[in-house]
């Protein structure tokens, strides 16, 4: 009885990878001590055009990092992937943070710092140059990278958009 109950269950394949980005310890100081909460930078991803950014708070880690990927699931983006890298030259703003974004041929990998790698990788974007200036607050370069990359069109898109054809474009 108890081996049938288990056939059942098959193992769930997620549909988004997650990675954690940032940890952020904050303490209020109250009559009786200290008390500690936690934030979660979160980056959700399919590894395929879709990646969403979260940020979860609460008083231990894993409750933080469980509302943070529920938050990125809710803000995800659709990111137009040519090959393996970018369509185009972009550069993403965010407070002070400010990343440019190049494409690279194949083979060239991810040449990116810790947070904009990570929502690179989630993005599923293999091949890519990038150049973080001002601010190197994960948040902000977080949210610097994903305004960048929200601002990539493809030649078919701006095509469509001009009503024309893509050699009319490129002529």
């Amino acid at each position: 009885m108890r081996n049938d109950r288990r056939r059942d269950f098959e193992k769930e394949v997620p549909e988004f990878k997650e990675r954690l980005v940032f940890i952020n310890r904050v303490a209020k100081v109250v009559k009786g001590g200290k008390n500690y909460r936690f934030t979660a930078l979160m980056v959700v991803g399919n590894e395929n055009g879709k990646v969403g950014v979260g940020l979860g708070k609460a008083v231990e880690i894993p409750e933080a990092v469980r509302k943070g990927v529920e938050d990125a699931k809710r803000h995800m983006i659709e990111i137009p992937i040519v090959g393996t890298s970018i369509p185009h030259q972009v550069e993403g703003k965010f407070g002070k943070g400010h990343v440019r974004m190049l494409p690279a041929e194949e083979g060239t990998g991810v040449i990116a710092g810790g947070p904009v790698r990570a929502v690179l990788e989630m993005v599923g974007i293999k091949d890519i140059r990038t150049k973080s200036y001002g601010s190197n607050n994960p948040s902000n370069c977080v949210k610097a990278t994903l305004n960048g990359l929200s601002q990539l069109r493809t030649a078919e898109q701006i095509a469509a958009l001009r009503g024309k054809t893509v050699e009319e474009l490129l002529d």
